[in-house]
């Protein structure tokens, strides 16, 4: 029986975890790897309960200050958050290992599925899967305009910012990273003159005291302090390793071939691809569709499908977009060797500068824990991104609603509401819903 000084005793603190050796961490990420479906926000559940919920790597706060750094760089922000905590618990190869490990499951998953598709994709059933496949994929694009948009306007500021990154891109044609640049500044300024309608996206959640390996009190690392002379060695190793292939394909291939101009494309995308996948997909899709006819919209289309079935970022559809530019226009290279080139060079030109971002940035970010200006920048960048994401939707409706003909697709119709309703009412997984998608797609074409 407890007496009644037992009673009384404050309860204890589970005890500090034990930090993970390499090999553990390693292990965990390449699980990362082949499970990180979902798109960005269903990976950055993932890590959230792994790390700060089961295995308290991580606190709450450190999480979501790491996290609100990476939605405000280009790239795919789930990925930088691996290499962030990664390069946070064991240094540069750490992230290396974090980063890349989140990436090569779906890189060589992706080229399989990409050389089915232009191997098979000519026959009538699998030509009919794709037609399935794509109402699924307008009904995803859809969805997340409401899911982002629920986080993001909170208020009547946040929804005139959204409205105008419409209007400005859907209308005028305003670019991307613009549009970007300008809602960043606005939120700059507006956290500080009027907070409470800019800072709708709180930066640090409750301390859960010092039982994480990285905890809220913690002091940084000290491989995470920033140094001038560390920050340049970043930026002279990393645009090497970047531009050094784009250089050597050049050298070998002239500096006409599509290769060349696929690093250079997608290098240029990496800069700017702020806010996630849907977010750059209409700058990348609108240059890669109609200035350089690499592939066409329906294929476009087909790739995002693609990439939403495989694991990892869904940025992963530039591979796609590498590959088919590549096997198209091979000049006298084989189809399939230029292709996987192809999908090699813009993996790597897509990728690379992801570790570039964390690497250079991630130092000074340790130093400013909490910062309601940054806050207010990522309030309306996140508010832009609703804007631009709709123009995605409404450009794939287009092209699957009214097909060449101009005819209304009724079938796309109506396997784009059913998608839609079990993605946001029934709260079906991504997946299975693409899946049933194609699979009526075929069903039609087998039964017609």
């Amino acid at each position: 029986m407890n007496s009644d000084s037992d009673r009384h005793r404050p309860l204890e603190s589970p005890p500090r975890p034990a930090g993970p050796t390499f090999a553990e961490a390693f292990r965990f990420w390449l699980k990362l790897g082949f499970i990180s479906f979902g798109g960005p926000t269903g990976q950055i559940a993932i890590m959230h309960t792994e790390l700060v919920d089961r295995r308290r790597w991580i606190s709450e706060s450190r999480f979501l200050h790491a996290l609100n750094y990476c939605m405000l760089l280009p790239g795919p922000e789930a990925q930088q958050l691996a290499v962030y905590i990664g390069w946070l618990l064991h240094r540069t190869w750490g992230g290396i290992a974090a980063g890349a490990l989140f990436v090569l499951p779906s890189a060589f998953i992706l080229w399989l599925l990409s050389y089915i598709y232009v191997t098979f994709g000519n026959l009538p059933g699998i030509a009919a899967t794709f037609d399935g496949l794509k109402p699924a994929v307008m009904a995803i694009v859809a969805a997340a305009v409401i899911r982002i948009g629920k986080r993001a306007l909170k208020n009547a500021v946040m929804w005139t910012i959204a409205a105008g990154a419409f209007i400005a891109i859907y209308f005028f044609h305003v670019p991307f990273p613009i549009i970007v640049l300008t809602g960043g500044l606005v939120g700059l300024a507006g956290a500080q003159w009027s907070p409470r309608w800019f800072i709708v996206i709180k930066s640090h959640g409750a301390g859960r005291g010092a039982n994480e390996v990285i905890g809220d009190a913690d002091e940084s690392p000290d491989h995470a302090r920033p140094t001038w002379g560390r920050a340049a060695r970043v930026v002279a190793v990393s645009g090497l390793l970047w531009w050094i292939p784009v250089l050597i394909v050049a050298a070998w291939l002239g500096p006409d071939h599509a290769l060349v101009h696929e690093g250079v494309f997608f290098s240029k995308a990496a800069m700017v691809t702020f806010g996630g996948a849907y977010a750059v997909l209409p700058y990348v899709a609108q240059r890669a569709v109609d200035h350089y006819a690499w592939l066409g919209t329906g294929q476009m289309m087909d790739g995002l499908g693609l990439a939403e079935t495989t694991p990892g970022p869904l940025i992963m559809v530039v591979q796609f977009v590498g590959f088919l530019g590549a096997w198209n226009h091979p000049g006298h290279l084989s189809p399939l060797l230029a292709a996987t080139l192809g999908a090699a060079i813009t993996t790597w030109v897509t990728f690379l500068p992801c570790f570039l971002w964390i690497f250079l940035g991630a130092p000074f970010i340790e130093t400013m824990r909490s910062n309601e200006r940054v806050t207010g920048a990522l309030s309306a960048i996140t508010a832009v991104v609703v804007g631009v994401v709709l123009n995605l939707a409404v450009w794939f409706g287009r092209g699957v609603i009214l097909p060449a003909d101009g005819r209304v697709d009724w079938f796309a119709v109506a396997l784009a509401v059913a998608a839609f309703a079990a993605l946001v009412w029934a709260k079906r997984d991504v997946i299975a819903v693409i899946l049933a998608s194609a699979s009526v797609g075929f069903i039609r074409f087998a039964f017609a």
